[in-house]
């Protein structure tokens, strides 16, 4: 089943909803987290995605689990997978 509309992506949560409330720059958070400015900017404008690794330094930082992270990510993927899918294999039948 598609969904009708795109997923938020990471990089759109951690812009609108930490990083505007909180005045904070891209570079002070990746100064925080231990990472390149880059990084932070590349997830936020939506050309890298959010690895394991990212989740759990932004679920330490603001004070969260690393699953909502990893959970954006995932419905984002499934979403392009699913837009350049023309056809899903019919199920199995079992017996």
């Amino acid at each position: 089943m598609k969904r009708v509309r795109k997923p938020t992506t990471p990089g759109e949560i951690l812009k609108e909803e930490f990083l505007v409330p909180m005045a904070m720059t891209q570079k002070q958070l990746a100064e925080h987290l231990g990472c390149d400015v880059k990084v932070i900017n590349r997830i936020v404008n939506g050309h890298t995605s959010v690895t394991a690794e990212m989740a759990l330094k932004l679920g330490a930082a603001f004070k969260m689990t690393p699953d909502f992270w990893m959970n954006a990510q995932k419905a984002v993927d499934i979403y392009e997978a699913s837009q350049n899918i023309k056809k899903l294999p019919q199920p199995l039948k079992v017996g």
